[in-house]
């Protein structure tokens, strides 16, 4: 047995959290400064984290090589799980062409690049976050943007901005969920307080997106379109939280946001279009894959049409009838535009089915509970740690969900199961290394837990005493850039939070949803987001330009959080804190 202990060095508090920060420390000058790949930052940061643990915690060897294994077999599944069978389901339409079909029907909405920036990275990508997460949508949605001839790096960095506010509520609302499984608070309670704090990043998100996508200029001319979709999101964010479950959230605050935008640019559009790549390629017009004889065939009807005449098309078993070319092409692309979308639409429909009290037990039926081997650690109260148990829903988790979907797809996008295969292990041939990473990063968080590291610095910073209400959100923003997920960096503090809550006076539910809403802002700048970001562009090893992209604006909407929180620990802001009925 290991019995936890936080002041290891001399009993010294500060002395114990400066060795215990050496594994961030590690991480974040190697991915940041010194320009290494996130694969052997998070590798190095691993091996400071183990020499932590062994030479100044003392933990046995055993059960910190043990605790390692559980880091990266969660690592796998179901955090980097996720993105595998999401990106590979948007590889499938890449493969049949439908991708095109998705870009030419936004560029019926508008021809301009930083409109449909906005469409795919805030609007869709909070639609993806809310059911999958992962770094789902930072993949799918930097491909897309890509397409539209965005650089690759500035791609992938609107897209790790772009996945942060709704990352709170995402993957069906499980960050708040588990938070509220580890401290005992109700859900609806955190996820109201947790809805008077992400929107408040929302409105500002789209006006950042601009920036980076066009700069200044850009922002002069796109600022009503950014309010719309900043303002529409974070209201279906703070009026879900209180009415809706928790896990309908994000994706009615998605579904809102698109409709606003969509309706706005009814009535509004830019005064200076900057095109995209896609947009002089398609034209307004939807592109449909050219597949078989009867596209050509509608083809030939649409270039007759052109004149104002109908195209006449040959039965084979009715003989001659005279159809309106028009119909016939309006008629294929709304086919196509249904087979495109598809893949998302079976994704949500097969989340909802999962959530039917019967198929969700028969669901269940396929979940591993155990308790990890060689590993027997305690708190130096006595009290067993729960992350020693682990727990594998291999059916009812999000990724295994999305695979799901994509077996449901193949047959929708016209592709055979050996295309379908073929495309998964070119997928997993790709994500090797993100794999590698997400695996090391998630060891680093677990063997920090286990032997006390992350607790010690905990304590550290909880005694500025009600001033902690600042350093709160910078708790889960830190979590989150280790480990990747707003769920696992709920799992690491959210104890320690509310413990933290109770020795300062301050209200535990605040802390609690402050470590959730910090933690989306470091999922931006979490290698595991770099990692996927980095290899669905391209630029795979080059996750410390990524990082050096997107820290800036990490850090002023960190800060924005923790001075939030900071006031609504106050009475200036205390109304919007909900009280907790035992």
């Amino acid at each position: 047995m290991y019995t936890q202990n936080f002041t290891p060095i001399t009993g010294s508090l500060g002395l114990s959290a400066l060795s215990a920060v050496i594994p961030l420390f590690v991480l974040f000058v190697l991915l940041g400064l010194l320009k290494v790949s996130a694969r052997w930052a998070a590798l190095s940061a691993l091996i400071a984290a183990i020499g932590i643990a062994f030479w100044v915690y003392e933990m046995p060897a055993v059960q910190i090589a043990s605790g390692t294994l559980e880091g990266a077999a969660t690592g796998f599944f179901p955090i980097i799980w996720i993105g595998i069978n999401a990106i590979w389901l948007f590889r499938l339409t890449q493969l049949s062409g439908h991708d095109k079909v998705i870009r030419g029907a936004l560029a019926r909405l508008s021809p301009d690049l930083r409109v449909q920036t906005l469409l795919i990275a805030f609007c869709f990508g909070a639609l993806l976050e809310s059911l999958a997460g992962g770094g789902a949508p930072v993949a799918i949605c930097a491909v897309m943007l890509i397409a539209l001839g965005i650089k690759p790096v500035q791609a992938a960095a609107i897209c790790l901005i772009a996945d942060t506010s709704p990352v709170a509520f995402g993957s069906l609302g499980l960050p708040i969920s588990v938070l509220s499984k580890v401290t005992g608070l109700p859900v609806h309670e955190l996820g109201v307080m947790v809805g008077r704090q992400t929107p408040i990043l929302a409105l500002f998100i789209p006006l950042i997106l601009i920036v980076i996508a066009d700069g200044r200029r850009g922002l002069k001319e796109i600022w009503p379109l950014a309010l719309v979709a900043g303002i529409s999101f974070a209201t279906g964010q703070a009026v879900g939280s209180m009415y809706l479950p928790i896990e309908l959230v994000d994706i009615s605050a998605a579904l809102l946001c698109i409709g606003a935008v969509v309706t706005f640019l009814k009535v509004w559009s830019p005064e200076r279009v900057r095109e995209t790549e896609s947009s002089a390629v398609l034209g307004p017009a939807i592109f449909v894959p050219a597949k078989n004889e009867r596209f050509e065939m509608l083809q030939s009807a649409s270039t007759l049409n052109s004149g104002g005449g109908a195209g006449i098309i040959q039965g084979t078993s009715s003989g001659s009838r005279r159809y309106s070319a028009r119909t016939l092409v309006v008629a294929r692309e709304t086919i196509e535009l249904f087979r495109a979308f598809a893949p998302y639409a079976i994704v949500i429909a097969l989340v909802a089915l999962s959530q039917i009290k019967v198929l969700k037990e028969l669901l269940e039926l396929g979940t591993s509970t155990l308790h990890w081997p060689l590993l027997d650690v305690v708190t130096p109260e006595g009290r067993p740690l729960g992350v020693v148990n682990a727990k594998f829903e291999w059916l009812l988790s999000a990724g295994s969900i999305v695979l799901f979907a994509g077996c449901l797809t193949i047959p929708v996008l016209g592709l055979s199961a050996k295309q379908a295969l073929k495309v998964y292990l070119k997928n997993l041939g790709e994500l090797k290394w993100a794999i590698f990473t997400v695996c090391s990063v998630v060891g680093v968080a677990y063997v920090m837990n286990l032997s006390g590291q992350i607790v010690t610095l905990g304590i550290w910073a909880a005694q500025t005493g009600p001033a902690f209400a600042f350093i709160s959100p910078i708790l889960g923003w830190i979590a989150t850039s280790l480990t990747g997920s707003d769920t696992s960096a709920n799992a690491l503090f959210g104890v320690l939070q509310i413990t933290t809550a109770h020795h300062t006076g301050l209200s535990d539910v605040l802390l609690a949803a402050a470590n959730s809403s910090g933690g989306v802002v470091g999922k931006a700048i979490s290698p595991q987001n770099l990692t996927i970001a980095a290899v669905a562009v391209g630029i795979s090893g080059k996750e410390g330009v990524l990082f050096r992209k997107v820290i800036g604006w990490t850090l002023l909407m960190i800060t924005i959080m923790s001075v939030l929180v900071l006031f609504q620990s106050t009475p200036v802001l205390s109304w919007m804190v909900p009280s907790v009925h035992s």
